[in-house]
C-alpha cells in the first residue's frame, strides 16, 4: 500500500592476577550473553528497539488474537446470534486465502477491535476488491522499547504512515482515495467487511502485510501492523469517483 507520509550491557579494582582459565571462562560468558540477549550492540552506546523483532511481533499478534478469540467465545456463549452487539472484537480470515476451517492458521487472519460502527442496512455498501474507497488512517508498529537521553528504557509506538495529524476530526480531515486491491492483504480484507462510518483498529500479522520485505525503510521486516481506519465512502468499480468536497 502506498504510504501518505513516511512514517525497540567493569572491571573492578583490587584484582592483580587473573588465571588463564578464568579469562577463557569470562570470554565464554560474554559470547553466551550475546546469544541470549540477541545482540552485542545493546551496550552503553545505545539500545536496539528491534531486538528479536520477528519473534516479538508474532508474540504480540498472538496475544491480540487470543484476546479476540476469548472475547468472541464468551459473547457467543452468553448472547448467541446477537454476540456482535456485545463484543468489540472480530476475527476475519484473509479473503485471498481458502475460507475452509480445515486450512490455514491464525496467521491467515486479521484481528479487529471495533471502535465505532457505521449504519448497516440493505442499502449500505461494503467495498469489494475492485472498488475504490475514501478513508483516513494511522499506521503503527508494535510498542517497542528504546533508550532515552537519560539512559532510561522507555516505550513508544512508532507511527509509520498517516493521512492526518493530531486527533482525528472528520470535519477537517481530507480522506485519501485508495483502490482496495492496491493495499496489503490484511488491509484489503478489513475494508471488505467495513461500511462507511466504521472506525476499526486492525491488527495485521506480517504474513498478510509486508512479510520479510525491507523495501519500506519505515517498516522493518516481519512487522505486525496496527491500523486505525476511518472509512468514509465506497465507490463501485466503473462508477467513477467524485471530487471530494
Amino acid at each position: 500500500m502506498t504510504t501518505v507520509k513516511k512514517i525497540y550491557g567493569r572491571m573492578s579494582h583490587g584484582v592483580t592476577v587473573v588465571s588463564a582459565s578464568l579469562v577463557k571462562m569470562s570470554a565464554c560468558i560474554a559470547v553466551l550473553a550475546c546469544v541470549v540477549l540477541g545482540s552485542c550492540a545493546e551496550d552503553e552506546a545505545g539500545y536496539d528497539p528491534y531486538y528479536n523483532w520477528a519473534a516479538r511481533n508474532e508474540a504480540w499478534y498472538m496475544q491480540k488474537a487470543d484476546s479476540a478469540r476469548s472475547a468472541i467465545a464468551e459473547a457467543k456463549a452468553k448472547y448467541g446470534e446477537d454476540w456482535e452487539s456485545h463484543c468489540e472484537w472480530r476475527m476475519f480470515k484473509s479473503l485471498l486465502r481458502s475460507q475452509s476451517f480445515n486450512s490455514g492458521n491464525v496467521m491467515d487472519s486479521i484481528c479487529v477491535r471495533v471502535r465505532e460502527s457505521g449504519v448497516r442496512s440493505e442499502n449500505t455498501l461494503s467495498p469489494l476488491y475492485a472498488d475504490t474507497v475514501r478513508l483516513s488512517y494511522r499506521g503503527f508498529l508494535m510498542p517497542a522499547e528504546y533508550m532515552d537521553d537519560n539512559g532510561a528504557i522507555a516505550t513508544s509506538q512508532k507511527v509509520f504512515s498517516q493521512t492526518f495529524y493530531g486527533n482525528y476530526d472528520a470535519a477537517i480531515a481530507a480522506p485519501t482515495m485508495l483502490k482496495v486491491s492496491g493495499t496489503v492483504e490484511g488491509f484489503s480484507t478489513a475494508l471488505q467487511y467495513m461500511v462507511p462510518g466504521d472506525v476499526w483498529d486492525v491488527y495485521i500479522p506480517q504474513a498478510l502485510a509486508y512479510g520479510g520485505s525491507t523495501s519500506n525503510s519505515d517498516i522493518p521486516a516481519y512487522s505486525t501492523l496496527l491500523f486505525r481506519i476511518y472509512l468514509t465512502a465506497v465507490y463501485r468499480a466503473g462508477s467513477g469517483v467524485p471530487e471530494w468536497k
